[in-house]
């Protein structure tokens, strides 16, 4: 019996589209009852456009998700990993293959948490098997981790601090220049509650006693800016 998919790659890099294009027309080479829709976009206002006329259809069921992606016109969405959320929240049903060149544990962990992707890829470890893999298994039984993620997960400690959407766009804020008597109205907290965040984040990123430079240069390369 034929089985068609709608797949949305999300991804602000060319040759990368290009990687998922072609694994997925191998897999339907290899899978011949399998057929393939395919659209994309590449910056969070697109795919959120896709991803609520997805909502209205309800024919949306793979997606492949690049989690550092520019920002939508109003920063209300920061990264991929908030459409993942947003995806996890309108469509359950549909499946998310993660990509990312992030590899700190508390990236991986927020990832993790914040969406439960079916399939999770560090780009480092992609290669056209890699890619036909993935996309099989998760049609099938997912999930689908590579070797860097699996290696993360064996090796998880007890600390599953998770930054949430707030402590994610308090630092996007800040990173934009915002001052700190602009961020209540931004975050709908108090300067009280604002500090307690930061100095959490401080702690986490251990760079206790540090300015917010510090703080924003550990978030960086972390990932979550």
């Amino acid at each position: 019996m034929s089985q068609g998919f709608n797949v949305l790659i999300i991804d602000d890099h060319p040759l990368i589209v290009k990687a998922y294009q072609s694994a997925i027309r191998h897999v339907g080479k290899r899978k011949t009852e399998y057929s393939f829709n395919v659209d994309t976009a590449n910056n969070c206002d697109e795919a959120n456009e896709k991803i609520m006329q997805a909502v209205n259809s309800d024919d949306l069921d793979l997606v492949f998700l690049d989690i550092s992606l520019p920002p939508s016109e109003d920063g209300s969405i920061i990264s991929g990993e908030d459409l993942g959320m947003i995806i996890r929240e309108k469509l359950p049903e549909t499946k998310i293959i993660v990509s990312t060149t992030y590899t700190k544990n508390v990236r991986l962990n927020s990832i993790l948490k914040s969406m439960d992707p079916d399939g999770f890829l560090i780009k480092n470890d992609l290669t056209p098997d890699v890619l036909t893999e993935a996309i099989e298994i998760v049609l099938q039984e997912p999930p689908y981790y590579c070797k860097t993620v699996l290696r993360f997960l064996r090796k998880k400690t007890t600390n599953d601090f998770v930054l949430d959407r707030t402590d994610r766009k308090m630092l996007f804020e800040l990173s934009r220049g915002a001052r700190m008597k602009e961020l209540p109205a931004k975050l709908n907290l108090s300067i009280a509650a604002i500090e307690r965040r930061k100095r959490m984040l401080k702690e986490e990123f251990r760079v206790d006693g540090k300015g917010d430079r510090e703080l924003l240069k550990a978030a960086e390369e972390a990932g979550f800016i």
